[in-house]
């Protein structure tokens, strides 16, 4: 298996790992290198994974600010963050759980009524749905989706999102991601979810995607929504609702501007990262 090895200064580990975490990787562990920097500070390496595609992470990784490189390592060492995965409650009745585990929703449940729980096996993607940022998409998500809506989720990684979306009542969602991992895990994921015939996922560029939906998502990390931003507003119906996440809510005004003449009209934080849906 393909590891990404990240260098930093430990100070600057927590940030970096942010970065990661919004990329789309599943688990990090940190190791000291044992080296000081001059002024005394400790360089440390993030240990992680976004898959064996060399070609698409490294493209994925030029807004990453920090040095990086690969190593192979043994693919079942890499695998013991399974044992550790828990579910997600995005809501008292909406889960996402990961899929070598029981559905036990129902029973861990504080919601009387009925629980959608969604099933996700990431595999090298982005997308348990436990990360802050796609907990607060799904959230926003819920708050804005009519019965019978459009999705286009940007970035869709294991297809978490537009899986979310379907469950919820959209009539179609169409994912899309530079990743090539992403179509195949996408696909299993909607068919093991039974929305396969409502979700659809390619590494179609957004510039080549045609038409307009209700609700655009882009949990992705800043640099790339204000590069997007163009294409973000023109897939965008005119009376729908865009979801960006993958920023942090201290800090999120230059993507703001880029996408103007868009308009908050609603946001909200968690752990320090944001989401927030912007109209007409």
């Amino acid at each position: 298996m393909l590891a990404l090895v990240v260098t930093v200064r430990a100070e600057d580990a927590e940030v970096a790992s942010d970065e990661l975490w919004a990329m789309g990787v599943v688990a990090i562990e940190e190791r000291s290198t044992g080296q000081r920097h001059s002024d005394g500070t400790e360089e440390v390496e993030l240990w992680t994974s976004l898959g064996d595609d060399a070609d698409a992470i490294a493209a994925e990784l030029t807004a990453l600010r920090y040095h990086w490189r690969f190593e192979e390592i043994d693919a079942t060492v890499s695998e013991t963050w399974r044992e550790f995965a828990v579910p997600t409650w995005v809501a008292d009745d909406l889960v996402v759980y990961p899929a070598w585990q029981d559905d036990i929703t129902v029973s861990h449940s504080n919601h009387h009524g009925d629980v959608i729980s969604i099933s996700i096996e990431p595999g090298a993607t982005f997308g348990m749905g436990d990360h802050p940022t796609t907990v607060l998409t799904m959230r926003a998500m819920r708050g804005v989706l009519v019965s019978g809506d459009s999705v286009l989720d940007v970035g869709c990684g294991s297809g978490v999102l537009a899986i979310a979306a379907c469950r919820l009542g959209a009539a179609a969602a169409v994912g899309i991601d530079i990743s090539t991992a992403a179509v195949p895990t996408t696909i299993a994921n909607a068919e093991r979810n039974g929305v396969h015939n409502l979700v659809s996922v390619s590494t179609t560029p957004l510039a080549e995607i045609a038409g307009t939906f209700d609700i655009v998502l882009a949990n992705i990390l800043a640099p790339a929504l204000i590069q997007l931003a163009s294409d973000l507003r023109r897939v965008l119906a005119p009376s729908g609702a865009l979801i960006i996440s993958g920023i942090l809510a201290d800090h999120h005004e230059h993507v703001i501007s880029a996408l103007a003449p868009l308009r908050i009209v609603d946001q909200i934080d968690l752990d320090g990262w944001t989401a927030i849906t912007l109209r007409e």
